[in-house]
């Protein structure tokens, strides 16, 4: 009964539909065009193209108009003479030039800065998502073989149950081996449903990730490239990698901010032009008529906020140099940590395929045994338990292997 719902349950999982498959060059730029994260990071540029304007627009002429109606009780007379109408209706314009506006053209110019702050910013998030696509390709890639591998070792622990049991109907073998071999065919079943459950994990992530309502399979086992030498890797983890490009532009545009401080203390020259309608016109006023103004304004004293915004722009420069440092000293410890992630992998990518070949070979000799007589089941479950477990440890291996290499090509700046 047990084995009849066995078969059930694999037929079932054989029925299923496969998700579509991709190529990881394919997920990478999928992710890069259609992940929510992506997108919302290009939004980040796009307000700072704004604030540009919005920086912008008070170093730029502005013409304003405003008009009026005042309605008196009575009219306002001097002897027989109206002063003041009862009704009266005034208009005027005014265009406002800015003629010299240090300070307003630097937050202008450090505005444009920001955008390319903003810029670098977007290709570190783009460089995380990819390193977070490629790790999730390479996991699926990796829970299907290991799927694969479990399915292999339940498919010939099935060929032993049959066996056994042909060896128990025949009256050569005993019920202890047959009950074994099915033991060992249902504990086998269980891993790889363990394994499909991971798998479809994997592919729903990495669904996710590419931005797509549903699973993807991976289609290829990617080829990751060469790898750089350790000196060239450092050397280019300073100079390509994204969130050094970034913090270093950030460290940049505050250096700019003191640099730039002077300005607080320029004076600045505003013209002013207003033409004007006054209907009806007035003692002092007549019906048209315009003036013109230069406003020059002087910063004597402000209670020591200049002083104060010097002070927060240079703790600001000093903050970002450490943050700057910190991330040197970061990504040059990613680079050391994944050559020896490398080294260590490939050692032990080494070392299980070497037992998964002895393992094969125990199994075999267990199993040439059994079947002559010379020994129980007991030594052929054993090592098909062991060269399962070797085989799954390859592909776990190889796994480890694939996600080093990427993590040093990441650290690297070479990746995406």
């Amino acid at each position: 009964m047990t084995l009849s719902v066995i078969a059930v349950a694999v037929a079932a999982v054989g029925a299923s539909s496969e998700p579509p498959r991709i190529t990881f060059s394919n997920a990478i730029q999928q992710a890069l065009a259609k992940n929510p994260t992506v997108t919302s990071a290009l939004e980040d540029i796009a307000r700072a193209k704004a604030l540009v304007e919005q920086t912008r627009a008070p170093s730029l002429p502005s013409l304003t108009g405003t008009g009026s109606y005042t309605r008196l009780d009575a009219d306002r007379k001097l002897a027989d003479r109206v002063i003041v109408s009862a009704n009266s209706i005034s208009a005027n314009m005014q265009l406002a030039l800015p003629l010299v506006q240090p300070p307003r053209w630097v937050q202008w110019s450090h505005a444009a800065k920001d955008v390319d702050v903003a810029r670098l910013s977007v290709e570190d998030v783009r460089r995380q998502l990819a390193l977070a696509v490629a790790r999730a390709y390479l996991t699926t890639v990796s829970q299907r073989r290991t799927a694969d591998v479990l399915s292999r070792a339940r498919d010939t622990a099935q060929a032993h149950h049959a066996f056994a049991n042909e060896r128990l109907t025949g009256g050569v073998g005993n019920r202890l081996d047959e009950v074994r071999a099915a033991q060992a065919l249902a504990a086998d079943e269980v891993q790889v449903q363990l394994a499909l459950t991971n798998l479809w994990r994997a592919q729903e992530a990495l669904g996710v990730l590419v931005g797509t309502d549903g699973p993807l399979d991976a289609s290829e086992d990617p080829s990751l490239g060469d790898l750089p030498s350790a000196e060239l890797a450092l050397d280019e983890a300073r100079d390509r990698r994204s969130d050094v490009r970034a913090q270093r532009a950030r460290l940049d545009s505050a250096e700019r901010a003191v640099d730039d401080g002077w300005t607080d203390y320029a004076p600045s020259v505003l013209a002013l032009l207003q033409p004007f309608f006054q209907n009806p016109a007035s003692l002092t006023q007549p019906q048209n008529g315009w003036q013109a103004q230069l406003i020059l304004t002087l910063p004597f004293y402000d209670g020591g906020l200049r002083s104060a915004q010097s002070h927060d722009r240079a703790a600001v420069a000093a903050k970002t140099r450490a943050a700057l440092e910190g991330t040197l000293l970061q990504a040059r410890s990613e680079v050391r940590s994944a050559f020896e992630e490398v080294r260590r992998a490939d050692v032990a990518l080494r070392a299980a395929r070497d037992a998964a070949k002895l393992a094969a070979e125990s199994f075999d000799l267990a199993k040439f045994a059994y079947e002559r007589g010379a020994v129980n089941n007991l030594e052929v479950v054993d090592a098909e338990r062991t060269a399962r477990d070797a085989d799954a440890a390859v592909a776990s291996a190889e796994d480890g292997a694939r996600q080093a290499r990427v993590d040093l090509l990441a650290a690297s700046g070479r990746f995406p």
